[in-house]
């Protein structure tokens, strides 16, 4: 499924941020599907962050320590509103079958 139809990727800061000093390296964030994460001199860090989905914040969630943040979405929410980027998902998924 199109989360992003006619804009740049790179362009839109979508990423978990790490606090190290809340982190205690369990290494849930690990588990990310996208492989956002990679492990570096023991603890995890942001290795990919282009290919975080934007939107999610299912690492975040999962932390035991709350130490993965994001920034806020209204900014997201600014640039697709802007770009028509709703539009150009729906008709995607439409052309797709999907809805």
């Amino acid at each position: 499924m199109p989360w992003l139809i006619g804009y740049p990727r790179e362009r839109i800061d979508w990423h978990p941020r790490i606090n190290y000093e809340k982190c205690t390296a369990c290494g849930v964030c690990l588990s990310c599907g996208n492989k956002v994460f990679r492990w570096r001199d023991g603890r995890p860090e942001v290795a990919e962050p282009l290919r975080c989905v934007i939107g999610c914040t299912t690492c975040a969630n999962l932390c035991p320590e709350w130490a993965i943040s994001f920034p806020e979405i209204a900014e997201v929410r600014r640039i697709y509103k802007e770009n028509d980027i709703w539009s150009k998902i729906s008709r995607a998924m439409r052309e797709e079958g999907m809805v």
